[in-house]
Order: C-alpha cells, then sequence, then structure tokens
C-alpha cells in the first residue's frame, strides 16, 4: 500500500532551480561547486522528447570540485537529508520506490574511477561509502554498473549488474529502484528506454545489507559525483533528469 509520495519536476524556470528543489526535497538539498565557480550548475530547459521542462546538472573540467572541500573530486548532486521531511527518508524497515528519468549525452565520457549519478547513502552514522550507485565505467565495452557496498567487506556484494553503456548514450531512460531497508534487506532495480519501451538493465536480490550501523536513516542521492583522478577521461558534461519520484510504502 502506497503511504506516501513525494515528485520533483522542472517547473520550466518560474523560479531558480535551486530554490524549486529544496522546496521539494527541504533544507539546502543542492551539493553544488559553486563555491569556486559562481555559476548555476542546475539549470532547466525544454525537453522535445519528453515534451516537459527538465533539470540538466552541468559539471565543468577545469574549475568545478567538490564544494570547495575536496578538489580530488567533483559534486554537483542533490539529495534528502535531515532537514528533509519523514517521508523523504528511509528508516529502519521502510521498503521505498525511487523512480526517476536521465539522459546522458550521446558524446557522455565514462572513466574508469568513478563518475556516480546515482547513490543511496546512510544519513548519518557510518556514512562514508554509498550503499548503492549506479556508475557509468569506461572499459571493453564501456558498462553502466550497480554497485552495492555493504557494512562490512563479508556483506558487500560489489557489482550487482553491468550492461553497455552505449545503449545509454543520447538517449532518455526510466530507472524504477525499490528497496526495503534492513541489514538483510531486499533490492531491485529495472531501467527502460523511454522511445522503445526495451529494458536495458534489471536486477533484483532477496539478501542484502542495506543498512549501517549507527545509522538513523538513508537517503537517496542524484547527479554527478566523479573523481578527478584520471583526467584523460574527463570532459564537460551535462546530465538531465527529470520526474524523480519518492514513494514510502508497506
Amino acid at each position: 500500500m502506497l503511504r506516501a509520495q513525494t515528485v520533483l519536476k522542472a517547473n520550466g524556470g518560474n523560479e531558480d532551480a535551486y530554490q524549486h528543489i529544496n522546496q521539494v526535497l527541504g533544507g539546502a538539498a543542492c551539493e553544488v561547486p559553486d563555491c569556486i565557480h559562481p555559476v548555476k550548475h542546475i539549470t532547466e530547459e525544454y525537453d522535445t522528447q519528453l515534451k516537459e521542462y527538465v533539470f540538466v546538472f552541468h559539471i565543468h573540467t577545469a574549475i568545478d570540485n567538490d564544494r570547495c572541500k575536496s578538489f580530488d573530486r567533483q559534486r554537483n548532486e542533490i539529495k534528502t537529508y535531515g532537514p528533509s521531511v519523514r517521508n523523504l527518508k528511509g528508516q529502519l524497515g521502510d521498503t521505498y520506490v525511487y523512480q526517476w528519468k536521465f539522459k546522458l549525452d550521446s558524446s557522455f565520457k565514462a572513466q574508469p574511477t568513478f563518475t556516480h549519478i546515482h547513490q543511496i547513502k546512510a544519513g548519518d552514522g557510518d556514512a562514508g561509502a554509498p550503499i548503492i550507485t549506479l556508475t557509468p565505467r569506461y572499459g571493453s565495452p564501456d558498462r553502466m554498473e550497480v554497485i552495492h557496498t555493504g557494512s562490512s567487506k563479508q556483506t558487500s556484494k560489489g557489482v550487482l549488474k553491468a550492461v553497455n553503456l552505449a545503449d545509454f548514450k543520447g538517449q532518455w531512460v526510466e530507472v524504477t529502484e525499490k528497496l526495503k531497508y534492513d541489514s538483510h534487506g531486499t533490492y531491485e532495480i529495472e531501467i527502460r528506454r523511454i522511445s522503445d519501451g526495451k529494458s536495458l538493465l534489471s536486477f533484483s536480490v532477496t539478501d542484502i545489507d542495506l543498512w549501517r550501523s549507527e545509522t538513523s536513516f538513508c537517503r537517496p542521492k542524484w547527479g554527478i559525483y566523479r573523481s578527478l583522478k584520471s583526467p584523460s577521461y574527463i570532459q564537460d558534461e551535462n546530465i538531465k533528469f527529470a520526474d524523480i519520484s519518492i514513494k514510502r510504502s508497506e
């Protein structure tokens, strides 16, 4: 049974994108590199395929960093977190369904170190490494990976699923991710191409560590979070996101 749903949609530029995101997700929900590069790193534009306004996340090779705190990586993400309302934060035993659309440019460049475009993280406690990431990765061929990091080496499953990245580039896709936050939780994800409905990635598991010690809540993040340790693989990127839905169910 659906208990609560929040949907974040671009609104056509009637207000600053940051303000709109903050109003929906709560607090200061945008983690952007504006401190070193004072431009808007999240904007809105009209998309002719979806026939609606979408968010565009911009990251710049030579200037951006991680909020003037870390300089070997770059971050341009939105999140739910402490100030967000209860229904946007996953607590122990909660089941959530996250849905969203995204589009990588046809020229998107993967790298061998990390470029996360979605994370599930602990909001406090053992909140260092993400629990789940969706990560484009350089390889032969380049891949889209779903990666799991448990609370210990014994409970970490590593790459849960990897598929060819070429199918994603230049295409709008829709993600449905469902998980139960628990040390013996459940997880499933499916990504479909919007143009023809083809399933590009599908995975599910019924016993997976999705909880961290001393954690009171977990939360999703969307955007671009990438390492700068492989500079020859880095370029300016624009990633589009649309129709981000957060649903708590039981």
